[in-house]
């Protein structure tokens, strides 16, 4: 078996008999509230633990926030892996020319003139996403 997020989540989905789409598709507006709770009490554990928990604690809750972005994704149909590449790349672009990066007091990297920002819209188009009204509503 592939020890990718993504195949070992479509197996747990599929046992279970849990939703597990293959083209990006909205959902119910109950089943995208019952997706945004599930990674919401995912990602308050992580803060629980982030200072002064054992690491294997904190890894985890890591481990169970990808875990459970990752099935939200499959409900809906988007392959995680091609929109991860897609802002991997803009990312990428936050470093200058000479490779330096602009950051903020607290490390976070800032984006500079270079930057580019994704096309997550165009990632989701090429799975097969057709948005109503053609637009690109779910640009981020």
């Amino acid at each position: 078996m592939s020890s990718s997020p993504a195949a070992l989540v479509r197996a747990f989905h599929d046992a279970c008999g849990l939703d597990a789409r293959t083209v990006p598709t909205e959902v119910s507006p109950e089943l995208g509230a019952h997706r945004g709770e599930l990674l919401a009490e995912e990602a308050a554990e992580v803060v629980e633990v982030s200072s002064g928990a054992p690491l294997d604690r904190l890894a985890h809750e890591l481990a169970d926030v990808v875990y459970v972005a990752y099935g939200t994704a499959l409900v809906h149909g988007i392959d995680l892996d091609a929109v991860i590449a897609e802002i991997h790349r803009s990312n990428m672009t936050k470093r200058g020319p000479d490779g330096r990066v602009a950051r903020r007091a607290d490390g976070k990297i800032l984006k500079g003139d270079h930057y580019e920002a994704p096309d997550v819209a165009g990632v989701l188009r090429a799975q097969g996403w057709a948005p109503e009204g053609g637009g690109d509503a779910a640009r981020m």
